[in-house]
């Protein structure tokens, strides 16, 4: 049917007072009060001259729609469709809004005229053909065209999803311009919003995929306190390349592991936490020193993505009385040891094997340690002593470490208290933060 155009301006229902104006963002609504100010409206599209797909039955011939401008005074291109057949096929993407009238006939069905009371016909039909149309296009802007005064069509289909909704004999020219480019802008707007959304519940679905990854220590029954602190080097990140983990067995027998993967980007993070379940797998199963690490190795090896891939190891078993524990090193720093009485020291690394990955057949030799009845042990990544001291190119190293540990514990920092000392004055000598993932674990037996 051909589209009337009066010499009078038309009023929005908005305006008019005929349908709701305080109508949720998230849900498209009746144009607002703001649509009297037209220098308040985005030009147009990116800059590109708008262009309008118009779905409207018409067995007379062409529809008839005012001269239509944008802002900038540039003429609104207008592509028309008679069904939704044609519709699908002029639905390019330099559309960037659609007019649909409502009385076009619901697909695979026939428009047969106004609808029964309380029952299905035409209503039932117009928001079918709306429905249709908004899955068609779910990316553009979408008018609904409605019989002057049917203001209830008009805002179920708002509530359906069109943007807004126009009088089928009440537009103008400037109205229908007008109305278009506020479509248009409002459907950006809740694209960028629902994009906004769906990045944020990524980013908490990583953040808690990440937080599950980390490990829960399994120390039931044992005496010893546990403390860690973790650091990723990637911005924003929760997990890095280093990766820790405690558990006991059933013979009494604390184990700890601290590794390290080379790199600390998402592909060495998920080495690292498979290595670290491998880990715990195999220490459960019974396994312990070389032969521990040599399995752990073939885990590697058929895990890296690249060969040049490696990681490097430190275990240690510390037997059922708490008194003594083995050492494994794969290329990896020792750990540090205090005991009342004695300065905070460096366990042996004299027999230190390889990392993990870079020799075939390689041994890790087990070194008995003692440690006597009170003590604590950490266990940390080189992320803690390779940050730079100062301004210049010096690296804390290991001898910095034990003499900033031995201060802190002078000063009577025990477990997540001294951890969190040791990070913090690190990232300050650093002068910022680290650029390398660190991770620390303190184990501690009191008498």
């Amino acid at each position: 049917m051909p589209v009337p155009v009066p010499r009078q301006r038309a009023i929005p229902a908005v305006e008019s007072g005929q349908a709701p104006a305080a109508v949720p963002a998230q849900d498209g609504g009746p144009l607002k009060e703001e649509a009297h100010r037209t220098e308040a409206v985005a030009p147009n599209a990116g800059g590109t001259t708008l262009t309008l797909l118009l779905i409207e039955d018409d067995p007379a011939g062409s529809p008839i729609l005012p001269e239509l401008r944008d802002a900038s005074g540039t003429s609104i291109r207008i592509r028309t469709a008679r069904n939704l057949t044609e519709a699908e096929r002029l639905l390019t993407d330099d559309v960037h809004c659609i007019l649909l009238d409502l009385a076009l006939p619901a697909p695979g069905r026939v428009n047969v005229g106004p609808a029964t009371e309380g029952g299905a016909g035409a209503d039932a039909d117009e928001l079918a053909v709306l429905r249709h149309v908004l899955q068609l296009a779910p990316r553009h802007a979408v008018l609904a065209l409605t019989a002057s005064g049917d203001t209830e069509r008009g805002t179920e289909a708002v509530r359906v999803g069109a943007q807004d909704y126009l009088f089928r004999d009440e537009l103008d020219g400037r109205l229908l311009s007008r109305a278009i480019r506020y479509a248009v802008e409002r459907k950006r707007s809740l694209t960028t919003e629902r994009k906004l959304a769906e990045g944020r519940m990524r980013a908490q679905e990583n953040r808690r995929l990440e937080r599950g990854l980390l490990p829960t220590p399994l120390l039931d029954g044992s005496s010893l306190r546990f403390a860690a602190r973790y650091r990723p080097g990637r911005s924003r990140a929760l997990l890095g390349g280093d990766f820790y983990d405690t558990v006991r067995t059933p013979d009494g027998t604390v184990h700890a592991m601290i590794g390290d993967v080379c790199g600390h980007g998402p592909d060495e993070a998920a080495l690292g936490v498979e290595l670290r379940i491998a880990w715990r797998a195999l220490t459960l199963a019974g396994l312990c020193g070389d032969e521990l690490l040599g399995t752990l190795q073939e885990v590697l090896e058929h895990e890296r993505s690249d060969d040049e891939i490696f990681a490097t190891l430190c275990t240690v078993d510390i037997a059922p009385d708490g008194r003594r524990a083995g050492l494994c090193l794969a290329g990896h720093p020792a750990p540090l040891v205090a005991r009342p009485g004695r300065p905070a020291e460096l366990l042996p690394y004299d027999n230190n094997g390889p990392a993990l990955g870079l020799l075939k057949g390689a041994r890790w030799p087990r070194m008995q340690v003692e440690l006597g009845a009170e003590w604590s042990l950490m266990l940390y990544t080189d992320g803690l002593i390779e940050g730079r001291v100062g301004a210049g190119g010096e690296r804390l190293g290991q001898e910095g470490m034990v003499e900033m540990v031995r201060r802190q514990l002078g000063a009577g920092l025990t477990g997540e208290a001294l951890l969190r000392a040791a990070v913090n004055e690190v990232r300050q000598l650093n002068g910022g933060e680290l650029t390398d993932d660190v991770a620390v674990v303190l184990l501690d037996r009191g008498v």
